[in-house]
């Protein structure tokens, strides 16, 4: 029989080691899912417990979210025009379509910064339109004909007049949000009060003071600029009659000059500096007439979108979302507590050493707590 067998072949013989092996191994899974079992067992046993108490967790944040002061949010769109002067520079410069791909990066190409859409969303933060803000006069929310600056109806409160509109200064940059959207240069600003018509009639506000900006600031840029143009244009007249009347004497003096070489040569000279001064002329009155038409039309202008309106729904406090975290936080609180109370039942009735160096400690903490605030038995 022994003959018969494959001397290949070997048989695998299982050892007492390998089966102790598996028997811990599933001993061990077996405990896993026991003890996985046994927190769901727990959980649906206090389910009662468990629910009372995320419904009062809902409830508590509710009042909360009742109690708080509200706040309205309210949203206004608009664009600014950059004007031609720009539009021609980035032609002229080539840089029409970099601009377009750059501006998606923030950057701005082939022409003034001071006219792109960042630029206002960044104008609205700054300290000088704030103040104009808050010293702005606004109907009082809470009475009817009444009006007073927004600095007052925030209620803002300081050690002298300065101290408080820097405090409302702060305060109200907490409460407003601009946005540039990169793709189609639109800005949105978002200003935040508690009352609804107050809101709108602020973000209102605000697009107003950048009208006046490019009213007065602007216009005044475009005016200096035309100035300087027509001073250049005045000298460029002078220069172009200075060379005109030298060439004009040249040809008075010398009426043959054609028969020689060195007339001829000074009369060319002559003639070249008639023309470039007669092309710096025609150049600098045409940017004359340039300036003077964009003193009036290419001013940057705010192109308003959306307006403001009173928003119909609160902003802050989110009800629904206070609701659903204060019963979130119950459930979690709650079953937390069973767990809890569940493991140290066991303990105690295991009469397990652990558990009773848990009531130790716990006696322990509860005397230094007391002896903390003068209450030691």
């Amino acid at each position: 029989m022994n003959s018969l067998r494959n001397p290949g072949s070997v048989e695998s013989v299982e050892s007492p080691g390998d089966r102790r092996a598996d028997l811990t191994t599933s001993a061990e899974t077996a405990s896993s899912g026991q003890t996985i079992l046994d927190a769901f067992n727990i959980v649906l046993r206090n389910r009662k417990l468990i629910a009372a108490i995320s419904l009062l967790g809902g409830a508590l944040f509710l009042l909360v979210a009742l109690l708080l002061p509200p706040t309205y949010l309210a949203t206004t769109t608009f664009v600014p025009d950059v004007g031609s002067s720009q539009n021609r520079l980035a032609g002229l410069s080539g840089l029409g379509g970099l601009a377009g791909l750059a501006g998606q990066f923030g950057v701005t190409l082939g022409g003034d910064a001071s006219k792109s859409p960042r630029f206002y969303a960044d104008l609205v933060k700054s300290r000088e339109v704030m103040e104009n803000v808050l010293l702005t006069r606004f109907p009082v929310p809470t009475s009817s004909g009444d009006s007073a600056s927004l600095l007052t109806i925030m209620g803002t409160h300081g050690r002298d007049s300065l101290d408080r509109l820097q405090r409302g200064t702060k305060t109200l940059a907490r409460n407003v949000a601009a946005q540039v959207n990169s793709q189609t240069g639109i800005v949105e600003l978002k200003v935040e009060t508690k009352d609804p018509v107050l809101s709108a009639l602020v973000a209102a506000r605000f697009v107003d003071l950048l009208n006046e900006f490019n009213a007065h600031t602007r216009q005044t840029h475009a005016r200096e600029r035309r100035r300087f143009v027509e001073e250049r244009v005045a000298d460029g007249e002078r220069n172009l009659r200075q060379a005109e009347d030298l060439l004009r004497q040249f040809y008075e003096k010398n009426r043959s000059w054609q028969q020689a070489p060195q007339l001829v040569f000074e009369e060319g000279r002559l003639r070249r500096q008639v023309e470039v001064q007669q092309e710096l002329y025609l150049t600098l009155r045409r940017e004359y007439e340039t300036a003077r038409i964009e003193e009036v039309n290419d001013t940057p202008a705010i192109t308003v979108i959306d307006r403001a309106a009173p928003p119909r729904r609160r902003s802050e406090p989110n009800i629904f979302l206070l609701t659903t975290l204060g019963v979130f936080l119950g459930a979690l609180l709650s079953i937390l507590g069973a767990w809890g109370t569940e493991y140290a039942a066991r303990l105690r009735v295991a009469n397990s050493p652990a558990y009773g160096e848990f009531r130790k400690l716990i006696v322990g903490a509860r005397d230094d707590l007391l002896a903390l605030t003068g209450r030691r038995r």
